[in-house]
């Protein structure tokens, strides 16, 4: 991996919130940095035709930083256990997406929570952990607000979601890491198909089993040796990768899959799986740049 540092996106949702105790604890366990980042408003995020009272950029400022210092202790406190962390604050100016994109050049992984405030209340919008994982130029995790503590695992299972191909291999380095730094197992999830359930007419599972089991096999290889810490669980399976992959994250602390995939049949882990899990899992979910 790299020494980049670890963006969040703050505003003053709770899922922020999350993203700040999940980010800074991350940081903490990788050694890096901790960057968060405030977008104070624009006239044009109202949009063409709309008439407000002028913003005043003094008080603005003022209350984005307000809000980045309590920020910068929560994530200090989530931190310590882990070893601590080293926390900067950067007040940006305009959307959030964009701001964050231009962040993500120099990021290590960028984290957002799953939902903001919207443009009138001067937070992330929700469409922001929709829109970054399509054009981040690094890693995004996306955290939602749970009952149990984000930064602090408690499953001890981190998911990779393979296919097979090269689309997946930036997935499973990350998920990788992840799992070896947080002490966790890996289970790493190939899913043959696109059907409901059952093996289609005229399919020999036995066959294809084998042949996925070998392909999931040779795609984990590598990473298995670079890390023999890992415990790793293979599960291959003829089912919706979307749903398989949720049914795991149901028992993980964090689910890792490719932005995109290789399309067709089989193996399939299309770009509408990394979204659909976007928006449908609990755990913290990390979206994959893959390779261009």
């Amino acid at each position: 991996m790299n020494s980049k540092p670890i963006v969040v996106g703050v505003d003053q949702t709770p899922s922020s919130e999350a993203a700040v105790r999940w980010a800074a604890a991350d940081a903490a366990r990788h050694g890096v940095g901790l960057l968060l980042v405030n977008m104070l408003p624009t006239a044009d995020i109202y949009g063409p035709g709309l008439s407000f009272p002028p913003i005043d950029f003094r008080l603005a400022r003022s209350e984005a930083q307000d809000l980045l210092q309590s920020a910068t202790k929560l994530a200090q406190e989530s931190a310590a256990d882990f070893g601590g962390v080293e926390v900067t604050t950067k007040v940006l100016s305009g959307p959030a997406t964009g701001a964050l994109i231009t962040q993500s050049k120099d990021a290590r992984l960028v984290v957002v929570g799953s939902r903001g405030l919207s443009a009138f209340g001067r937070g992330l919008l929700g469409s922001v952990s929709s829109a970054l994982p399509q054009h981040a130029h690094c890693p995004v995790a996306v955290v939602h607000e749970r009952p149990e503590r984000d930064d602090v695992p408690v499953k001890g299972r981190v998911v990779v979601g393979v296919d097979g191909t090269p689309n997946s291999v930036p997935a499973i380095e990350i998920a990788f890491d992840e799992a070896s730094t947080r002490g966790a197992d890996l289970v790493a999830v190939y899913a043959w198909s696109d059907v409901n359930g059952g093996v289609p007419f005229g399919i020999d599972w036995s066959e294809i089993k084998t042949s996925a089991e070998a392909v999931l096999a040779e795609s984990l290889a590598g990473w298995a040796d670079r890390y023999p810490d890992v415990a790793v669980h293979r599960v291959v399976v003829i089912d919706r990768p979307t749903r398989r992959l949720f049914e795991e994250s149901e028992k993980a602390d964090l689910i890792v899959v490719g932005s995109h995939g290789r399309g067709g049949f089989a193996g399939m882990m299309l770009g509408s799986t990394s979204r659909a899990l976007l928006h449908s899992v609990d755990c913290p979910i990390i979206i994959a740049r893959s390779p261009m």
